[in-house]
Parts: structure tokens; C-alpha cells; sequence
């Protein structure tokens, strides 16, 4: 199966997608880079610039699932090209923002489009190619996300530092078009799914009775919260707190990046075999990372190595958190993803708004990183009571099929088998 992936030459339309991708990733984790000249050009506070990193959190939170089922029967191409058309004029809009307010509600519309985006781009991904070679069409959805933290990231801020903070914005626009231009132009018509495919949004609303889909959401947001509680303000935390000069900062952010994509790898490889090892491992190392750097942040020698550990430890854990949902929810393929991505961003918006509470108590850069092993922290016992409730169902399922029950269902196999390089294909989407 997998030899026959490898000769499976991948549709242009797919690396369009990437590309697309790769702008909005950008815009989502840029703000992490300019913030100090943000938040002066505007006559801000820190933790109030921050807060643009939750607008755009909420907004994708709001999106995933709302447009992920108010498209579920429109043509996919013109969707692409409407979202896409309404990101960069999000982008264009905060490049142009006169003021603290307009920026925040451009980032809301901007997020609301890229959420979109994200829903229906995968979709169209997976419909470009054959079946063995899906997991490779979403590795260059989301290595798009992946380069963006590297690439995208650091080169925003070297940008907003040397030409200003809108000018990154701009830069963001200028891919969004070339994005737009590509899809118009590479992406073909698809056909809404009919008969038996065709999606039911009620049949997949029913995913949200499981406790465990649940306790998946919760995990993911923590995990999330714990991450951005530190990385949304990471830049003044390495400036005020470390004593680095501002040049360093689109360094570290690269190097949280190579961090980011070398965890995804990794638990790429290792989730679908050993899925809650890779939970617990990953989030547990998390913590002990986030603990250490409150500990030893006025290094910067320790603050500038423990970023790029955070990046691995916590990328590490991506795949399995979305192999776990799809797994918990695999009645619902459409609603999934989408509620993968909101759960991620929840943590977005709830990592950066508790540690800039933080902040303003007076407490300190060095408290994100508290905030975010006390966050990660609670991730891990959330993990812990679904492993807990995963092994009781599991020995009740054993049980019965011992003593001669009736056998299970197709949808009940389905759900209880794991899925095949799940953790592979949708690896990084958990920053979606």
C-alpha cells in the first residue's frame, strides 16, 4: 500500500492548497513576532495586543464548525475562492487599521474565513487523489502550516521590525492573492457528494453525546492554552526577561518552528501505534519544558533552547490528539476536523487571555510559562480519566464478545478500530 502512495504524483491543485495554507498559518502566529511594535504604534499594552492572538482564535472557534456545516452541500471550489477572497481582505483591512478596534474585529473576519478554508480545503484535498495517497495530500495541507511557523513567522517579524508592523500584513495579503489566483485558476470543480455520501448534519451532531469526544475537545484545548499562554508572548518574555535584543526574536520563533515540524514528524511516526504514549509523554514533557523556562527565564541562553524544546514536546502530540478525535468520532468525518480545529483554538483564545491576566497582575513575563505547565498539567489528567474510561469500555467490549453477544455492528467496528495513519494525515491540523 504504501509503495503504490509513492507513485501517486500528487495534483498541482494540492500544492495550491499548501500554499493557501501556508498564508494562513502565517497570519494566525505572526502577531507573536510584532507585537511590541504593534502594541506601540497603537498606544496598547502588551496583554491587550495579545488579545488579537484570542480574536483570531475566537473567530476560528466560531468558524470550523458553523461554515464546515453551512457548506456541507456547496460547491467547494467557489467556496475556497469566497473565503480566500475574504481573508486577504481581512489582511488588508488590518494592514489599513486606523485604530485597536478595527484591527481587532479584521482579525475575527479573517479568522472566520480561514476556519472556513481549513474545513472545506481539506476535503477538496482528500477528493483530488486516490485513497493511498490521501495521508500525502494532507501532509502538504498542513506542511503548510508547519513552514509557516519556520519560514512564515520569523520572516513577519523581521518584516514588522524593519518596515513595520503593517507591513507584514501586506506581505500576508500578497500571498492570499497568489493563493486566490492559484485556486481560480488549478482547482477543479468537484462534485458535492449525492445519495448515501451526501452529509448529514444531523447524523453527525450525534458525535457530541460521547463523553469521550468530550474529554478529546478538553485535551486539545489545554494542550493548546498551554502552548500559547508562552508562545503568544514569548517575544517580550525573551526581550524584557532574557535580555536578548529584539533582532533575536524571528530566530527563536524559526527555531520554535524546526521545533514544531520535527514533533509532528516524530509523532506522526510514533501516535498511530502508541496513541495515549504519545499523549502522555508528550504533554507531561510539555509541562516539565514550561516549568523549567518559569524557572530559568532570565537565561537566555535556557529560554532560547527551552522554545525549541516546547516546540517539539508540544507538536509531538498533535497527531495523536487528532487521531484521538477521529477516532472518537468517526461517525462524523465532516464535523471532526472541524471540531479538532475549534478545540485547538479555544486554547488559543483561552492561553492568551490568561496570561496576559497574569501579566497584568503584575507577576511577571516568567508567569506564561507557569500558566502554561499549570494548563498542560490539566491536559494530562484530562488524558488520564479518557485512557481510563478508553480501557474500561474496551475490557466491557471483551467481556461481552466472550460471552457470545451479538456482534457488533459495521458502524460499531468502525468505531472501535483504530484508523490507518490517521495521525499521519491530519499530523499538525491541532493548531486548527
Amino acid at each position: 500500500m504504501p509503495a503504490q502512495s509513492d507513485r501517486v504524483r500528487l495534483p498541482i491543485a494540492v500544492y495550491v492548497l499548501g500554499l493557501s495554507v501556508f498564508a494562513l498559518g502565517t497570519s494566525e502566529f505572526m502577531l507573536s513576532g510584532i507585537l511590541q511594535p504593534l502594541a506601540r504604534d497603537l498606544d496598547v499594552s502588551i496583554p491587550q495586543a495579545g488579545l488579537l492572538v484570542s480574536a483570531f482564535a475566537v473567530g476560528m472557534v466560531v468558524g470550523a464548525p458553523v461554515l464546515a456545516a453551512a457548506t456541507l452541500r456547496l460547491p467547494r471550489r467557489t467556496t475556497l475562492i469566497a473565503l480566500l477572497a475574504v481573508f486577504g481582505l481581512g489582511q488588508v483591512a488590518g494592514a489599513l487599521a486606523p485604530s485597536y478596534g478595527v484591527l481587532f474585529v479584521s482579525r475575527i473576519l479573517s479568522a472566520l474565513a480561514c476556519a472556513g478554508f481549513w474545513a472545506v480545503g481539506a476535503a477538496v484535498a482528500v477528493s483530488l487523489v486516490p485513497v493511498t495517497a490521501r495521508a500525502r495530500a494532507m501532509a502538504v495541507m498542513v506542511g503548510g502550516l508547519s513552514i509557516a511557523n519556520i519560514a512564515g513567522v520569523p520572516a513577519g517579524a523581521l518584516l514588522g521590525q524593519h518596515a513595520g508592523w503593517r507591513a507584514a500584513f501586506w506581505a500576508v495579503a500578497g500571498l492570499a492573492a497568489i493563493g486566490l489566483l492559484g485556486v481560480i485558476a488549478l482547482v477543479p470543480r468537484t462534485a458535492v457528494p449525492t445519495g448515501e455520501d451526501r452529509p448529514q448534519l444531523r447524523r453527525e451532531l450525534t458525535i457530541y453525546k460521547d463523553k469521550q469526544v468530550w474529554l478529546a475537545l478538553t485535551a486539545t484545548a489545554l494542550n493548546g492554552a498551554a502552548v500559547f499562554a508562552l508562545f503568544s508572548y514569548l517575544s517580550p518574555l525573551l526581550t524584557d526577561t532574557a535580555g536578548l535584543a529584539e533582532s533575536w526574536v524571528p530566530t527563536v520563533l524559526a527555531l520554535f518552528g524546526v521545533g514544531a515540524l520535527t514533533g509532528t514528524f516524530i509523532g506522526g511516526r510514533i501516535a498511530d501505534a502508541h496513541l495515549f504514549g504519545t499523549l502522555f509523554g508528550g504533554i507531561a514533557a510539555s509541562t516539565a519544558v514550561l516549568a523549567v523556562l518559569a524557572l530559568t527565564a532570565h537565561s537566555p541562553v535556557a529560554a532560547v533552547a527551552l522554545s525549541l524544546m516546547l516546540g517539539v514536546t508540544a507538536f509531538t502530540t498533535a497527531p495523536a490528539l487528532n487521531a484521538r478525535m477521529f477516532n472518537v468520532a468517526n461517525a462524523a468525518p465532516t464535523l471532526a476536523g472541524a471540531t479538532t480545529t475549534a478545540a485547538f483554538n479555544i486554547g488559543n483564545t483561552l492561553g492568551p487571555w490568561l496570561g496576559g491576566l497574569a501579566i497584568g497582575a503584575g507577576w511577571g513575563y516568567p508567569s506564561v510559562a507557569w500558566t502554561g505547565a499549570a494548563l498542560a498539567a490539566g491536559a494530562v489528567v484530562t488524558t488520564a480519566f479518557a485512557f481510563r474510561l478508553h480501557r474500561a469500555t474496551h475490557q466491557s467490549r471483551l467481556i461481552a464478545s466472550s460471552a457470545g453477544a451479538t456482534p457488533a455492528t459495521p458502524a460499531a467496528q468502525a468505531a472501535a478500530a483504530p484508523p490507518v495513519d490517521s495521525a499521519k494525515a491530519m499530523g499538525a491540523a491541532g493548531h486548527r
